[in-house]
């Protein structure tokens, strides 16, 4: 499935979630509501559209610090003969939250999210002893919020 299949229905759903769901007992519902659709169609979309691969992830987004947590971003010089391999060996650890290709010598970009900060250089080291490649660590020093929205 491409954007050139969405309808009209599953492009006003994905735009609409973008900015959230309300803090309602049925969020669901809500949604597909003002959408003119019932919420087990939504849901049903939701299914389809990750199942698809168009939605990649869908759900909430935590402030992991604020909960006690460790965030960073981390990168990697992959030799490119190695660079699925390492990919496969980086996301096997399930504090890996995303991970992006780069054209540039830190060919590989992942976030690390973890229950609490020391498990971050814990995380690093445990990737670096399984790739035998140094893992840059990159944690923020200033935060911004940009909105980003990206209409279909």
């Amino acid at each position: 499935m491409t954007l050139d299949d969405l309808d009209a229905v599953d492009r006003l759903l994905i735009n609409r979630l973008q900015d959230g769901l309300p803090l309602v007992a049925r969020p669901y519902a809500t949604v597909a509501e003002a959408l003119g659709i019932t919420e087990g169609d939504l849901l049903y979309r939701l299914e389809r559209l990750r199942e698809a691969g168009v939605l990649s992830r869908f759900g909430p987004m935590y402030h992991a610090e604020r909960l006690g947590g460790g965030l960073t971003l981390a990168a990697l010089a992959v030799p490119e003969p190695r660079y699925d391999e390492v990919v496969e060996t980086v996301n096997a650890f399930p504090e890996v939250a995303h991970n992006y290709r780069r054209e540039h010598e830190l060919n590989m970009w992942f976030v690390l999210a973890t229950e609490t900060p020391p498990r971050i250089a814990e995380t690093i080291a445990g990737i670096e002893a399984a790739t035998g490649l140094p893992v840059f660590n990159m944690p923020k020093e200033e935060e911004f919020h940009v909105r980003l929205h990206l209409p279909v």
